[in-house]
């Protein structure tokens, strides 16, 4: 009997470990694969959530654990948490040993975890390849993961022609749609009287669910647009607003402290959580928009039929669903998209449920992929030219 072929899934954030979860149910499920899950970035750090205690509690074994985020997030500090994130994979690599290393999109710990397993010469899938997001640094690192990978899982097909474009073998890049899209269709969901009992808010007035990152490439003056949403949300006092935590990129922190100086001026009218883990979905499933530059409110939020206000050009480049509503980065645009968004046109096209990024069922497809596809020689990259 064949040995179970070990799969190394890297994820280092709450936001990618959502994306993934089905996925790993689906490859533990599996007696022919061996799941190791290896764990690093903001989850294993309190000011973020510690958010390694939600896998945990999902039932998940971590095999690995990789300390790599510094304290620091300016330019030098993400590069040194880059350099230490690549030598602990080396050696959670060495130990594991694994057949394939799975990671998904763009992050620097992400970064850190390919360049580990590239030298390694292990085999590298990448899900979520081949999309943009132009006001992200994050732009250049995925497409550089694309070239370090060897399977590629994307979300649309105009993605799979961008990774073809970069000379990929066609029969290594699969279309599946987003991965996350399982969680919106099969994760549990609370019950909304429950739901704000757990996180102490009125979930009978308008509820607004708020993320707002670093831009981190371009002219883009973060803390301008911060203050621009926050006069914004200003002409909606009857709402409540719940702030998510910025993620670790440059400038993350210094949103992070004015959203909780802002929280503390609106009183009950607000709520500030570092990470919500598995009451996201079902929090995201309640409100009356999303609001911020996230992703999930471009791949998530259309399926749940949640508008979206989506400020700037942080996801610049990536496919929209009729229910996404960008604007700019000033106070007025904001707030008339948030109008927009809470209009009964706007809703009713937003209840169509119309998502860009597939409808769900990717990761038993993934996972079938990662099982069966041969592994030998997969490491001898060639170039494939466009005809």
């Amino acid at each position: 009997m064949n040995a179970p072929r070990k799969i190394c899934v890297v994820t280092g954030s709450r936001a990618e470990y959502g994306l993934l979860r089905w996925l790993l149910e689906e490859i533990r499920g599996d007696a022919g694969l061996e799941l190791q899950l290896a764990v690093t970035g903001m989850h294993l750090v309190p000011e973020f959530g510690m958010t390694v205690g939600e896998i945990e509690a999902d039932g998940f074994p971590i095999a690995a654990r990789v300390e790599m985020l510094l304290s620091s997030d300016t330019p030098t500090g993400i590069a040194k948490s880059v350099a230490l994130g690549v030598a602990g994979f080396a050696d959670a690599f060495a130990r594991l040993r694994p057949d394939i290393v799975v990671v998904l999109g763009d992050r620097f710990e992400i970064f850190a975890a390919a360049q580990a397993a590239m030298l390694a010469r292990l085999p590298i899938a990448h899900i979520h390849g081949g999309e943009l997001t132009e006001g992200a640094v994050d732009d250049a690192m995925r497409h550089a993961i694309t070239k370090m990978s060897h399977l590629h899982f994307v979300a649309a097909e105009p993605y799979r022609h961008r990774v073809l474009q970069m000379g990929e073998a066609p029969g290594q890049v699969l279309c599946f749609g987003a991965p996350g899209l399982d969680a919106v269709l099969k994760s549990p969901r609370i019950d909304r009287p429950v739901l704000a009992r757990e996180l102490g808010i009125p979930l009978a007035a308008a509820t607004f669910l708020v993320t707002l990152h670093p831009a981190t490439l371009g002219q883009t003056d973060d803390e301008a647009v911060l203050e621009a949403l926050l006069d914004a949300l200003a002409h909606f006092p009857e709402a409540h607003v719940v702030f998510t935590h910025a993620n670790a990129d440059r400038k993350g922190r210094a949103i992070n402290a004015r959203i909780a100086t802002y929280a503390r001026s609106r009183g009950t009218g607000a709520s500030v959580f570092a990470s919500l883990g598995p009451r996201y979905l079902s929090l995201l499933a309640c409100v009356d928009a999303v609001i911020g530059n996230s992703s999930s409110g471009l791949t998530e939020a259309p399926l749940l039929g949640v508008p979206t206000v989506n400020i700037g050009p942080r996801q610049d480049g990536r496919l929209r669903s009729p229910s996404v509503i960008d604007c700019a980065e000033d106070a007025k645009s904001i707030r008339r998209a948030i109008e927009k968004a809470l209009s009964p046109a706007h809703k009713e096209i937003a209840a169509q449920r119309i998502c860009a990024y597939g409808h769900g069922n990717s990761s038993a497809r993934i996972k079938e992929t990662l099982k069966s596809h041969p592994l030998e020689g997969l490491t001898i990259k060639r170039f494939h030219d466009l005809s």
